[in-house]
Formats: C-alpha cells, structure tokens, sequence
C-alpha cells in the first residue's frame, strides 16, 4: 500500500473528507461483518491476517488498532415519509458521539421506526457514533434535517410530540400511545425553545430522592421508551 492509499484511509478520520467523499471507515471485526451483511457498498476490507499489524497500526484511527477495518461508502440521505406509524425518537442538538451511537442502538433494540436528528445533532458516520452503534447504525434510519419542520410534520398528521422537561407529566403515571415522537434535547440544554413551542406533551422522569442534578441523554431515553413500549399491544 503507498503512502497516499495510507492517507487516503486516515483522512476518512476527518467530517470533511467523509462529507466531500461519501465515504467511511469501520473498524473491528464484528462491526465490519455487520457492514458487509447490511448492503452497504463496501470499497475494501483490511486485516492483520492479509496486511499485517504494521499496516493496520497505520491506517487505524483508533489507539489501539483493530485487527480489521473496512472502507464503507455511505447511505443515501433518509427522509421522512408519511403515514408516521410507531415510535420516533427526535434528538435536538445532541453533540455526543457516544451518546448518539447509544441512542441508535437503543433504538435498533427497542424496534423504533426511526431517530430524527437536527442539523447541529453529531454526525452519523463519526467513528465514535459507529463504535457506540454496535452496528446498529446501519439497521435504524436516522433522518436529518430543520428538526421543527420535521416535527410540524407529525403535527399535522395529528401524532402527538412528547418532549422530556424537568417539569411535566409524570412518565410512570402517563398514557403513552404507540404513534407517537418523543424529543430529547442537548446534553447540557436541554430542548430548544422553538423544538419545545412543538412538545403538546412535557413529561419527565422523576427524581426519588436523589441530589443527581440529571441523567445522561441515552439513560433518560432507555427509561423514557421502555415506558412507552409497556403500552404497545403485543
């Protein structure tokens, strides 16, 4: 492999190359398996056994290198389409990677229909996002774009849009129907003001006596949609 191949690679690491390039990087054995199975386009697969660990040490991004890594050509662009059947999970500028990945996995788990992501939300191929994922980032559809005029589409279809506050409607004590979008906001501020002016719904997950001043975005929607899953009929 030259040294530009190498490059090539190790510049994938970058948003702005994957953007400009339509391109990706996957590392670990399982989650390139999992690549290979989702019918993504894969460009090429490394692995010590073909390439030696010299080189993966040199095209991996990682601290410690995988022992295989694919070059992955992206997805095209979801969007939205209606009838908006199931649970959907808007996220409104959350900016941790790790976050987002749990978040998609949890969503791959719990059979969500899609993740709705604002612009200014991390960004799907970052390699901490696929690490996190699990692989699950090439089985849930994740939907970019203006989150308001995302959600003034559900409106207008008459799917309630529940938004998670540290006042409202007590989770444990709410009827929570099976169309419906639930929004989670930013790590540290929560819901946007004209994402919240959107919400018909606050609910909230309550405290039972802790001093926490919060719970992590992707444990607050564990709880939160686990909830909602205990009222979908079978």
């Amino acid at each position: 492999m030259t040294n530009n191949e190498i490059k090539f690679i190790r510049s994938l690491s970058l948003k702005k190359f994957r953007d400009s390039l339509g391109l990706f990087v996957v590392e670990g054995r399982k989650l390139v398996r999992e690549a290979q199975e989702s019918g993504l386009e894969v460009l090429d697969v490394y692995s010590e056994e073909k390439d030696g660990e010299e080189l993966m040490a040199r095209i991996s991004s990682m601290s410690s290198p995988s022992p295989c890594l694919a070059v992955v050509r992206k997805a095209p662009a979801k969007t939205l389409e209606a009838p908006f059947k199931g649970l959907y999970l808007a996220l409104d500028s959350v900016r941790d990677p790790g976050n987002l990945g749990t978040v998609i996995r949890l969503a791959d788990w719990f059979g969500l229909s899609a993740v709705l992501a604002s612009d200014d939300t991390a960004e799907l191929y970052n390699p901490k996002v696929i690490q996190a994922s699990m692989g699950s980032a090439f089985r849930v559809p994740v939907v970019y774009g203006d989150l308001p005029a995302m959600l003034r589409e559900f409106r207008s279809e008459s799917v309630p849009v529940f938004g998670t506050f540290l006042r409202g409607e007590n989770i444990y004590g709410a009827e929570l129907p099976a169309d419906a979008v639930l929004v989670m906001g930013n790590e540290a501020n929560g819901i946007s003001g004209s994402v919240a002016a959107l919400c018909n719904h606050k609910i909230t997950i309550p405290s039972f006596g802790s001093k926490a001043e919060s719970l992590n975005i992707s444990a607050a929607a564990a709880v939160c949609v686990s909830e909602f899953r205990k009222w979908k009929k079978s």
